[in-house]
């Protein structure tokens, strides 16, 4: 397992740039629009300071929860562009999640992408976590990221809309 798995969906929100990235470079604010993640915190002296965005480096916690289960995980913001681009890792680069921001169709508009991708790393460690039924395990990751990401751009659209 070498290959990386990637998935992508775009939405057009009926907001500037600007405001799009405030709400979506906002990780306390997550759960209001994930179907997974419930709530995000910024670690221990990495919340922005009133006023400013995320910065690169900064770390959070996203507290997930499906049927099945619920965990912690530890992310790290990897791109902090103000009305471009919002990114960060998951664990040790295991995952990366993602939103890009571009002007949309008609103004005032921003086509908003959601991108998600389950790095090389990621699926070598799973298979070194989970043996036989690695597969299994990346099949439902890969599935909840496919299911998830317009479920969460509709979401974003109607949380900024509002």
């Amino acid at each position: 397992m070498t290959d990386a798995r990637t998935h992508a969906g775009s939405i057009v929100v009926p907001a500037p740039a600007a405001e799009v990235y405030r709400v979506v470079s906002d990780v306390t604010r997550t759960g209001e629009w994930s179907p997974v993640c419930v709530a995000c915190r910024w670690d221990e002296g990495d919340a922005p300071a009133p006023g400013e965005g995320p910065r690169v480096g900064a770390q959070f916690t996203g507290r997930n929860e499906t049927a099945e289960r619920t965990w912690e995980t530890r992310c790290t913001v990897v791109a902090a562009e103000p009305g471009r681009r919002f990114a960060w890792e998951v664990g040790d680069g295991l995952v990366r999640w993602g939103y890009d921001l571009a002007p949309g169709p008609y103004e005032g508009s921003t086509t908003l992408t959601e991108w998600w991708e389950f790095t090389p790393q990621g699926l070598a460690t799973f298979a070194e976590r989970y043996g036989d039924d690695a597969p299994v395990q990346i099949e439902q990751r890969t599935r909840m990221a496919h299911d998830g990401i317009p479920a969460t751009l509709a979401a974003i659209r109607d949380v900024v809309a509002r």
